[in-house]
């Protein structure tokens, strides 16, 4: 799962534009439920 910063999650209440470091800690995947801190951040 692939976190777009420019569109954001509206549907968590995340606005587009919020930069992944300003995701709430307590934030968890969509997909999985994986934890924001299983996350690695990647160029892509």
């Amino acid at each position: 799962w692939v976190y777009d910063e420019a569109a954001g999650l509206p549907e968590e209440c995340i606005a587009p534009g919020t930069l992944w470091k300003d995701v709430p800690m307590n934030w968890t995947c969509p997909e999985c439920g994986a934890r924001k801190e299983d996350f690695e951040m990647m160029a892509i």
